[in-house]
């Protein structure tokens, strides 16, 4: 079975080391890190992932933006996105059926086993 590419992307280098680690040491995932936000189109473009993980609250350009500049770049159209984030509560994102600007949501902090179900339930299949 191929390996689902995942490209994470937060600010928080110590976050990025410990969940790629965790998500690649399960044999089923291929991740790419990107710390710089600014740095996530182009990384996208070219790893061309299953699904992203992304902050919201991030320096010089939010999550928000980010994940607008995937959502209508042609080649990425359709990539599922889910937001992995302290910038809302857990409460807030059962109240919203796990939806926060359009996107499915977990509110950190998250275990591994969370972050997993999450990419099982919305990653290219």
């Amino acid at each position: 079975m191929a390996k689902k590419r995942i490209l994470l992307v937060d600010d928080e280098k110590s976050l990025t080391t410990l969940l790629k680690l965790n998500l690649e040491d399960t044999g089923n995932y291929d991740v790419r890190v990107e710390n710089w936000p600014e740095d996530a189109l182009a990384a996208a473009r070219e790893f061309k992932p299953d699904l992203v993980l992304l902050d919201i609250i991030m320096p010089r350009l939010p999550g928000g933006n980010v994940a607008a500049q995937i959502d209508s770049d042609p080649l990425l159209k359709g990539t599922p996105i889910v937001f992995l984030t302290a910038a809302v509560r857990r409460s807030q994102v059962e109240d919203n059926d796990g939806i926060i600007c359009e996107h499915p949501c977990l509110a950190k902090p998250a275990t591994v086993d969370e972050v997993i179900a999450m990419i099982e339930k919305h990653a290219r299949r």
